[in-house]
C-alpha cells in the first residue's frame, strides 16, 4: 500500500543544514586536528550565550518549575523587549504588541499565517533568506522573487515592485540581510514602506541583524508606522541560536489572530529561554566585543579572499557574511562547495539556496567564528586554489 505524502511538503531543502550535516560527518571522520572542517557554512556566533544570560538561566531551572507561560510569553520579558525599543530606537511599542517566539522561524510561521491567504502573492528580494520562500510555499502563498542585483545592493526598490504584473498582497525586507550583508539606506527604507502604504501591501520587516553592523546602526521600520510586521530574535547579536527564542512587533489588528494562532500551535514559548533572556540586554559590553570580532574576521577574509580567487562581494554593511561572486570560478555553485569541503575542508553554503536562479553563480562565507578559524580558512582556501 502505497500512502501519499502532502503536497505542500514538497518543499526545496535549507541546503545549509545540508551542508552543516555533510561537514559533521567529516569532522566525525577525522583523525587529526588540521583535518577538522573549518566551518563557514552557517549563521551561527562562535561564542555562547552572555554570561549573564547563563547564570539567568541556571537560577531559573533551580527554582522555577518552567510551566506553561502565556502563549504571547513572559509579560516582564516583553516589558524589557519594549522598552529596548524606546532606548536603542526611541520608539514608543507598547508590551501588549510584543509576541515572544520559538525563534524567528515561530515568528514568521505566525506572520504569515495571520496576514496572508493562501493563492496571495508575496514579494521578496531574491537572493534572500530560503526559508521565508518555503514557509510560504508550505503554506499555499506565491512567492514573487525580485532580481534584486548588485548595483542595487541586492536590496528590493520601488521600481522592481512597480514592474510586477500585479501588486503583492506583502513584501518582506531584511536590513541587514542574509545571505549578502547589505543594508537600506533610511531614505530606501522609507520608500518602501511609503510604495506598501500607497498599495495596500503589509510590509514585513526582518530585523534579527540588528545590533550587527559595521557602518551606522541598523533602522527599524518601526519608525515609520505600527502596520508593519517586524521580526526580530535572540540568535544572532545575542548569540543565543540553540536557545530558539524570537519576538515580534504585531500591528494592532493582527494581535488576537496572531495570539490564536500561537495558542494552538506552541501553546507557548520555551520557558526557561525567557526566563533568561531579559539578562541579554544587560550585556551590551560583551556582545559588542562579539561584533568587534566580526568586523576583525570580515576584514581578514576581504584582504585575504582575493588571493584565492574570490574578488567580487556584496556589500557586507552588516550580520557576519560574505556573499561572493564565483562565476568566473564555476557554473555549479553547489559542486563547487562541495569540492571545497572535500578539497580544503572548508564548509561553506552555495547561492542556489538563497537565488534559485543566479545562485550558481554565487556563494556565501559565514564569518561568525573565531579569527582564528577564518585565518585558518583563509590559507587553506589560497592552498586549494593555487
Amino acid at each position: 500500500m502505497v500512502l501519499k505524502a502532502s503536497r505542500r511538503s514538497q518543499i526545496s531543502p535549507f541546503i545549509v543544514m545540508d551542508v552543516m550535516r555533510a561537514a559533521n560527518v567529516r569532522d566525525l571522520a577525522a583523525k587529526r586536528p588540521e583535518e577538522r572542517v573549518i566551518h563557514l557554512e552557517v549563521g551561527q556566533p562562535g561564542t555562547p550565550a552572555p554570561r549573564k544570560v547563563r547564570e539567568a538561566a541556571a537560577a531559573a531551572l533551580a527554582s522555577d518549575r518552567l510551566g506553561y507561560t502565556e502563549a504571547f510569553g513572559v509579560p516582564a520579558l516583553r516589558e524589557r523587549i519594549a522598552q529596548h525599543y524606546r532606548t536603542e530606537y526611541g520608539i514608543s511599542v507598547g508590551a501588549e504588541r510584543i509576541v515572544v517566539t520559538t525563534g524567528s522561524s515561530g515568528a514568521f510561521l505566525l506572520a504569515f499565517l495571520a496576514a496572508f491567504e493562501a493563492g496571495e502573492r508575496v514579494a521578496l528580494a531574491d537572493p534572500g533568506y530560503p526559508a521565508y520562500r518555503n514557509i510560504l510555499i508550505a503554506l499555499g502563498v506565491e512567492v514573487v522573487g525580485l532580481a534584486a542585483d548588485l548595483a542595487g545592493r541586492f536590496q528590493p526598490t520601488p521600481a522592481l515592485l512597480d514592474a510586477l504584473a500585479e501588486v503583492p498582497a506583502g513584501l518582506i525586507v531584511a536590513s541587514p540581510a542574509n545571505p549578502t550583508g547589505s543594508m537600506l539606506p533610511l531614505g530606501d527604507l522609507k520608500a518602501l514602506v511609503d510604495w506598501c502604504r500607497r498599495h495596500g501591501v503589509r510590509f514585513v520587516s526582518d530585523e534579527i541583524y540588528h545590533g550587527i553592523t559595521y557602518g551606522g546602526p541598523a533602522a527599524t521600520a518601526l519608525q515609520f508606522g505600527d502596520e508593519m510586521i517586524v521580526i526580530n530574535s535572540f540568535s544572532k547579536y545575542y548569540s543565543m541560536t540553540g536557545w530558539r527564542l524570537g519576538w515580534m512587533v504585531v500591528p494592532p489588528d493582527l494581535l488576537r489572530a496572531v495570539e490564536v494562532l500561537a495558542q494552538n500551535l506552541f501553546i507557548s514559548p520555551p520557558t526557561l529561554p525567557q526566563l533568561a533572556a531579559e539578562a541579554a540586554f544587560d550585556s551590551s559590553d560583551e556582545l559588542d566585543a562579539n561584533v568587534a570580532r566580526y568586523r576583525v574576521n570580515r576584514d581578514l577574509l576581504l584582504a585575504e579572499l582575493p588571493q584565492a580567487g574570490f574578488t567580487r562581494f556584496a556589500p557586507a554593511d552588516g550580520a557576519f557574511y560574505l556573499y561572493a561572486d564565483v562565476a568566473h570560478l564555476t557554473n555549479d555553485s553547489e559542486e563547487f562547495c562541495r569540492r571545497m569541503l572535500a578539497e580544503a575542508g572548508v564548509a561553506a553554503t552555495p547561492g542556489i539556496d538563497f537565488d534559485r536562479d543566479r545562485g550558481r553563480a554565487w556563494m556565501r562565507f559565514s564569518f561568525a567564528g573565531t579569527t582564528a578559524d577564518i585565518a585558518e580558512a583563509a590559507r587553506r582556501l589560497k592552498a586549494w586554489r593555487r
